[in-house]
């Protein structure tokens, strides 16, 4: 079989060491002879150095690492060798303004002294349009410009406090100016090819603001499966690894791409129905045939958590969210939208779209089951170990109907959380942390399902049977049953054929806890 490209991002080593490579070649070549300025934002480890590493090799006219693939079949391309101008901003350093300064006038000049220039302005900015120039004099073709994570210099302090604020923001002044570069009107010219790659479009960089000709991919139709692999991509290009995984664990083909699926595929990026997986992650599946989550578990998101508490945002409706168009524009380091932030950062996805509204949910179950994980333990105010192995507990004895151990567990973790945490407790804040219990111990629950009466509090699905949950405060679990029958809750669910269970929980703000439940088969 051919050999997985586990943590590899340089299409070199890909093609001549015969690892796996899909195919992406036609998105490319359509991008390369349709304009000139490109940024195409994505999650991490989604693909994004592999492109422009791919990109590079393409502009050097290195034909044979694309025998066979489609633009070398099919792209009539030109195979001239243009001089690159690759950074890397996960290798520059950024830790503070003046030592990213530094690093980038490393790195140019290293640049430079490769093709055998010498450089001689100090500033970095101006340092980059003499290279640019340079490198087009010497050739006589237009150069290529690729960067790849630009905003990693912002990204890596945000969510970590007002100092490390203060360093992205005058991170991101040098990068203005340093940008700022690419437009003017000398350098056009010189230029064959502008590729920028990120996690996010951040406003006050001067790329976004004052490149007018500059074309964002990250919600083109046309560009939506350019990164990560579509389960047609995975059936085709990972056949034996697939048949090899499924042989272990006595699966048939069919339910083990249904797994894969309810795990890691689910990402969409645009208007067009297409969804794509991780690469990372199922790579790593195939790799080490195990079902875990290898992407949240390769970069936690502190950040995005400590945001969104700060922000007092109600974590039980992160599922169903729903935005326009404009929680995906640029943004400001000043003025944060938490929306924004899990869109681009892969923690939240497109689920459908109708008109103007977007609906966003959890892509995957990897996604789902680690982040709510997080989202527990902030909430509740405990480290992992505290309430990890009652969390295991709690979806077996649902599964299982053992309906007084599972409430018992569920008063266990209640009595766990600190008392003075600054939390307004009430019926929102009881359903949230319910919520959060049921889906990091992995269980697939819903919250806040609309019917032609009313909205269900929460549905928690098993292959066999569908929990329909009521939540109420200071009041009493008899109260909960009766609204979901006069209501109808049930009703959307006869047809499934699995068994309807009714669960009605009332919740005290003087006790602190789960004080009262009824079950009704």
């Amino acid at each position: 079989m051919q050999k997985l490209p586990v943590g590899l991002s340089v299409f070199q080593d890909i093609r001549r060491e015969s690892y796996i490579y899909v195919d992406k070649t036609r998105q490319i070549h359509q991008m390369v002879t349709g304009g000139k300025y490109y940024f195409l934002s994505r999650p991490r480890r989604f693909g994004k150095s592999l492109l422009a590493s791919t990109l590079w090799a393409l502009f050097e006219g290195k034909r044979e690492l694309f025998e066979g693939l489609w633009i070398a079949e099919h792209g009539n391309w030109e195979w001239q060798k243009h001089a690159v101008i690759a950074l890397d901003f996960n290798e520059i350093a950024h830790d503070t303004p003046e030592n990213m300064e530094i690093s980038l006038n490393i790195v140019l000049t290293r640049t430079a002294e490769s093709a055998k220039i010498v450089l001689k302005t100090p500033l970095a900015d101006s340092k980059f349009q003499e290279l640019i120039l340079a490198l087009y004099q010497q050739s006589g073709l237009p150069v290529v410009v690729l960067i790849d994570e630009y905003d990693k210099p912002m990204i890596d302090h945000i969510g970590q406090g007002e100092e490390r604020l203060k360093i992205a923001k005058a991170n991101r002044d040098i990068l203005k100016r340093f940008f700022g570069v690419l437009k003017g009107v000398n350098i056009s010219p010189a230029l064959r090819f502008v590729f920028l790659t990120g996690v996010s479009k951040f406003s006050k960089v001067s790329i976004f603001s004052e490149l007018n000709n500059l074309s964002d991919l990250t919600m083109d139709m046309r560009y939506a499966d350019m990164l990560g692999y579509t389960q047609a991509e995975l059936k085709s290009n990972f056949s034996d690894h697939l048949v090899q995984l499924a042989q272990q664990l006595d699966w048939s083909m069919e339910r083990l791409l249904e797994e894969l699926a309810y795990r890691y595929n689910g990402y969409r990026f645009s208007q067009r129905e297409v969804k794509v997986y991780n690469p990372f992650s199922i790579l790593n599946a195939l790799d080490k045939s195990e079902f875990q989550n290898y992407w949240f578990e390769s970069g936690t998101p502190t950040f995005l958590v400590n945001l969104l508490q700060e922000k007092q945002y109600n974590l039980s409706r992160l599922e169903g969210l729903e935005v326009d168009q404009s929680a995906f524009t640029t943004f400001d380091l000043d003025n944060l939208k938490p929306e924004a932030l899990l869109f681009q950062t892969g923690y939240l996805t497109i689920r459908q779209i109708e008109d103007e509204l977007y609906t966003l949910d959890y892509p995957n179950h990897e996604v789902k089951n680690s982040f709510t994980k997080m989202l527990l333990y902030a909430v509740a105010g405990q480290q992992e170990n505290g309430i990890s192995s009652y969390m295991i507990r709690l979806l077996i004895y649902l599964r299982d109907g053992k309906m007084d151990n599972f409430f018992e567990t569920v008063q266990v973790i209640f009595a766990m959380i600190p008392y003075d945490i600054q939390t307004k407790r009430d019926e929102a804040y009881y359903h949230t942390l319910f919520y959060l219990m049921i889906s990091a111990s992995g269980g697939h629950a819903q919250n806040s399902l609309l019917t032609n009466r009313g909205r269900i509090d929460m549905v928690v699905e098993f292959r066999d049977k569908i929990y329909i949950v009521e939540f109420k405060c200071n009041q009493s679990a008899a109260m909960a049953i009766q609204q979901i029958e006069t209501k109808g809750y049930a009703d959307r669910y006869k047809q499934d054929g699995r068994k309807i269970i009714l669960m009605g929980l009332n919740f005290s703000t003087e006790q602190r806890n789960l004080v009262e439940w009824q079950v009704k088969p």
